[in-house]
């Protein structure tokens, strides 16, 4: 006997498509989830950004850019924190505002948060907010976003009366592991800069290149 297949019609098969694929509500994914969003990153274990960190004595799964409008990068202050953490600074050309994205190794918590002090600055009173997936922390005249992530911390903090709450959040959604580009710009080269020679004004042009040590007459 032959047997005909049943066709489900197209209105009966749609929700069976969306119920086998699953589905995701939408909604804020806080700044933790940037990283993902930055697109494809350089892996820290190796390649370039893995040998330009270890240069400078940063370990690379530490090593973080972020961006945020009219900043641009202070590349001297580029450099290690702490043991083997990072840090960086970005500029804001017409108001000399400072941005500073700070990775070092560490937690945070709820409990430990109004312990840690922002920027750095013993004995100041710390208060705590949860946003999203980060911590907004003000102290001692500075507000900062920590975002904590495995085994390590992602800061990202300015003085309150230059940056904006605003401002300052979205640097931190922005913050993510440098892709092969922005590790170019972002770090040092790990090759030594090529020795310059040093131009000597007694070398003669000719003969074998001694320096010319001739006395004139009377000495």
């Amino acid at each position: 006997m032959i047997r005909h297949a049943r066709v489900l019609p197209v209105l009966v098969l749609a929700p069976l498509l969306v119920t086998a694929c699953g589905s995701e509500k939408a909604g804020d994914p806080g700044p933790s989830a940037s990283a993902s969003a930055a697109g494809p990153a350089a892996a820290p274990g190796t390649g370039e950004l893995a040998s330009r960190a270890q240069a400078m004595g940063v370990a690379p799964e530490l090593v973080y850019v972020t961006e945020a409008p009219g900043f641009t990068l202070a590349q001297q202050s580029v450099g290690v924190l702490g043991d083997d953490g990072f840090s960086a600074t970005w500029v804001d050309g017409e108001t000399n505002a400072l941005l500073r994205l700070a990775v070092d190794r560490g937690t945070i918590t709820a409990g430990t948060c109004p312990e840690q002090p922002v920027g750095d600055m013993s004995g100041e009173r710390t208060t705590c907010e949860r946003d999203g997936g980060a911590w907004y922390r003000t102290g001692a005249g500075r507000h900062e976003y920590a975002l904590p992530e495995d085994g390590y911390v992602v800061r990202v903090s300015a003085e309150t009366d230059a940056v904006p709450r605003d401002v300052l959040r979205a640097a931190a959604l922005a913050a993510h592991r440098p892709d092969a580009a922005e590790t170019e710009r972002l770090l040092p080269s790990a090759e030594p800069a090529p020795a310059t020679p040093v131009e000597r004004g007694d070398l003669p042009s000719f003969g074998d290149g001694a320096p010319d040590n001739h006395v004139d007459v009377g000495g």
